[in-house]
């Protein structure tokens, strides 16, 4: 009989508290558990990634499985660095306190420990990396797991199901699967954790949910990604950069070019070598392309080409609801004002605005919710920095788009609207850590300075401060 998700969470409670999870080498072989079954069912990931989305078998092997086994490779190597306890300089006094000599004879450490049973809701357009990603840092700090992958990429769901079920007892990491039913099911539980990717709307209501129970969670969400281009830059290398991360998988992407900014001195020759590198990845007619991905399911396709009714299509519009086919679109002369300038795109069209001055692009960007990321193409490093100073995003990259996100060394999250909470290597080791202060002190000596009775104490603390 199927277990129900309190007993499943019940389980998970009482493999956390026999303390297996804590010993580092445990932690090492889950990890080394996890890359071996990856690896075992590539052919299957990628047959799942097809199924759903006709996710090309280049982007599935790089974006899914290869960025996923360098998140695992990354952690054993340094799992044994990361849950050392970090010395913290111990200041002699503290004035605020007595100004007494509270830490002589002590030291100051930060300890890492696990927060327990985690929830980790994953996504359907990345669905093995954005939800296996988030368990290498569940497993790496040491706790229990529940993963709840997204319904809408079933062939996926089932993969993950599959994968998880054969190699890791349920007690320490279960697969429940099932739509938004389940996922509030499992929210109206009493959890040490939640990790969430997807939508704002959804990520609002993971949120009222995980305050009710006051759970901590990391949310990583998308927004309105902006990509400025100044006039001096390579325009083919640019073009190149920004079709490329623009509709790899078809534009499902959170981190990708949401809308683009151009300098109206290079808007013209921008556009046309962006018509060009289209060609050149997808040929004449992208729908036979191997290499282009399909969007997610008929409601998706009927948002998204509600879009194309506003402004000019300049590249592509063409559309098959059949094979739920969007072309590489691009749409020239729109306004702040229209409806695809009001909410996430997520799909593989791409608005086109341009500015005079960068004041005015920089002031178009600070008018909208703080982005996921922002792409900034420009050879003038002073220029450069400007906009990295006066705008804010939870990442993005200079002359490039999308890879910061694949960089595990950096923090990957959002800031604002798009996100609350970062992760990616260490950062993951951290999100998924509980990190306590410790002083520790030596018996050697113990001065009464502090101690009652206060008497004539005031006036010789006030002399010796």
């Amino acid at each position: 009989m199927q277990q129900s998700i309190s007993d499943i969470i019940r389980n998970q409670r009482t493999f956390f508290s026999s303390g297996r999870t804590r010993d580092v080498t445990f932690r090492i072989e889950q990890l080394k558990t996890l890359k071996k079954a990856i690896i075992e069912n590539e052919k299957a990931i990628l047959e799942a990634c097809k199924s759903d989305m006709n996710k090309p078998q280049l982007e599935a092997y790089t974006s899914e499985r290869g960025t996923v086994l360098n998140e695992i490779d990354h952690a054993i190597k340094n799992l044994n660095l990361w849950t050392k306890p970090e010395r913290i300089k111990t200041p002699l006094l503290h004035t605020r306190f007595f100004g007494i000599a509270q830490h002589f004879l002590a030291s100051s450490y930060v300890y890492t420990e696990p927060y327990g049973c985690i929830l980790i809701i994953g996504p359907w357009n990345y669905p093995f990396q954005l939800t296996l990603s988030p368990l290498v840092g569940a497993i790496a700090a040491g706790n229990c797991s529940i993963i709840k992958p997204s319904e809408v990429a079933p062939h996926s769901s089932n993969i993950i199901a599959r994968i998880i079920g054969d190699n890791f007892d349920p007690g320490y990491v279960a697969v429940i699967e099932g739509d938004a039913e389940t996922a509030s099911e499992l929210l109206s539980e009493k959890l040490d954790y939640i990790f969430f990717t997807g939508g704002t709307k959804i990520g609002k209501i993971v949120m009222e949910a995980a305050a009710k129970q006051l759970t901590p969670v990391t949310l990583e969400l998308g927004g309105k990604n902006p990509c400025i281009v100044d006039h001096d830059v390579n325009v083919e290398h640019t073009a190149r950069r920004i079709v490329w991360g623009k509709f790899f998988n078809a534009g499902q992407t959170c981190m990708t070019t949401d809308y683009l900014l151009a300098d109206r001195d290079v808007k013209k020759e921008l556009l046309e070598s962006i018509r060009k590198t289209i060609k050149e990845f997808y040929g004449e007619n992208p729908s036979k392309s191997p290499d282009y991905a399909r969007i997610i399911n008929e409601g998706h396709f009927k948002r998204l080409s509600g879009f194309l009714r506003e402004g000019e299509i300049i590249i592509g519009g063409d559309t098959n609801p059949a094979d739920h086919y969007i072309a590489p679109t691009v749409i020239d002369n729109v306004s702040p004002e229209h409806a695809i300038m009001k909410e996430e795109i997520f799909g593989p069209i791409l608005p086109v605005m341009e500015y005079h001055k960068l004041d005015d692009a920089i002031s178009f960007v600070n008018g909208l919710p703080k982005p996921l990321a922002l792409f900034f193409f420009s050879k003038d490093r002073n220029k450069q920095e400007r906009v990295l100073r006066e705008t804010s995003s939870g990442g993005g990259c200079i002359n490039e788009t999308f890879v910061h996100n694949i960089n595990f060394c950096l923090p990957f999250g959002g800031v604002g609207a798009s996100g609350i909470g970062k992760y990616h290597g260490k950062f993951s080791y951290d999100t998924f850590s509980n990190k306590k202060g410790i002083i520790r002190k030596s018996f050697l000596l113990d001065l009464t300075l502090r101690y009652p009775p206060y008497k004539d104490k005031f006036e010789k603390l006030k002399r010796f401060l």
